[in-house]
């Protein structure tokens, strides 16, 4: 029989051990690829419809970048969190102190959260898009995170068209208070993070995307409609919004504000009765603005009554009835040059898959 094991040998296993405990922690970490491959990317949102819309983008098609997805009360589907290039953290941004060991590790955050869907919007909103924001810049700056992509949209500069459109301006004077706070966003963002990026959307259209669910559903009922004055929109497929996010994520000379938007010529209601064409439904009632004022109130009064969503409120009603236009050139010349589907008619398929 042999005697004790030496001090080297115990040693050598004492290593062993540790580094095998090391690396048991670091697997349930699930450790990022380093830097000079991979690109780390954070999502604010990713449980809401644009977040996981742009999440489940990401991993099918952008195979060098990694998801950092943050989530708080709504969790994120199971076919997102699955993926060995995706990790879920959990996060408050209402407090700050969570917000710190959330964003280790990450290179570029997206920002999409906030609160919809709720009545009387003026009560929380300043809070829950300008402070919860604030909450995060503040921790993007301590954990040395340079870019931050707010998803914005051209409401802020007020009323554009086509022959007058937005341009990048951080001086207008919007009409809805989700666009008078998310204009507070992005000041406050430009600076303190000069070199990070504000994306204004248009339109985001196709199936999946939850207000064309919704205007889907209210038209298969014959509830749909709309008023009557022409309202200019800017649209945007939801794949050509996915490729502008991830072009503004790759190109790190990219900074300051975009306009993202696509070719076409639409109106409000142009757009919808082109929808309920390839719904199989009939067009869209027209009818006084009022009355759709009405129905919000009916909506919210039952969302503050029994704790449920609103479909409709008065200041989407608010934003909706804007009209809204940008300038694409700086966005087609440093991010995305060519779209796959340049107005709604080329992109009709992306209303049905």
């Amino acid at each position: 029989m042999g005697g004790p094991p030496s001090n080297k040998v115990l040693f050598h296993k004492l290593y062993h051990i540790q580094s095998s405990v090391e690396a048991l922690a670091a697997t349930d970490r699930k450790p990022l690829h380093s830097k000079d491959k991979m690109t780390n990317v954070l999502i604010t949102g990713a449980a809401g419809n644009l977040g996981r819309l742009l999440s489940r983008y990401i991993r099918d098609n952008e195979k060098d970048l990694n998801l950092i997805l943050m989530q708080h009360i709504e969790k994120i589907p199971d076919d997102i969190t699955g993926h060995q290039r995706i990790q879920i953290r959990s996060a408050d941004l209402s407090k700050p102190e969570t917000l710190y060991e959330c964003l280790d590790g990450a290179d570029v955050i997206v920002h999409f959260a906030g609160v919809l869907f709720k009545a009387n919007p003026e009560k929380f909103l300043y809070e829950t898009n300008v402070q919860y924001f604030k909450n995060l810049v503040r921790a993007a700056k301590t954990k040395k995170i340079s870019k931050i992509i707010l998803i914005s949209f051209p409401h802020v500069e007020g009323p554009t068209t086509r022959k007058t459109p937005a341009t990048g301006r951080l001086d207008g004077n919007p009409i809805s208070v989700h666009a008078k706070t998310r204009l507070e966003e992005e000041k406050h963002l430009f600076n303190q993070l000069e070199n990070s990026v504000s994306l204004r959307v248009g339109m985001v259209y196709g199936k999946g995307i939850l207000m064309i669910d919704a205007a889907k559903w209210f038209a298969k009922r014959r509830i749909l409609g709309v008023w009557y004055e022409p309202t200019e929109i800017h649209l945007i497929s939801k794949t050509d919004f996915c490729r502008s996010v991830v072009a503004s994520i790759r190109n790190e000379s990219a900074t300051g504000i975009f306009h993202i938007g696509d070719e076409g010529n639409d109106t409000l209601q142009s757009f919808l009765d082109i929808a309920c064409k390839i719904w199989g439904c009939k067009r869209p009632w027209r009818m006084p603005l009022w009355l759709i004022y009405a129905a919000a109130g009916i909506f919210e009064l039952a969302s503050k009554a029994f704790g449920i969503i609103s479909p409709l409120t008065k200041d989407f009603i608010d934003i909706g009835r804007v009209s809204y236009y940008g300038d694409t050139s700086r966005f087609r010349k440093e991010l995305l040059p060519v779209l796959k589907y340049p107005n709604i008619i080329d992109g009709m398929r992306e209303m049905k898959v």
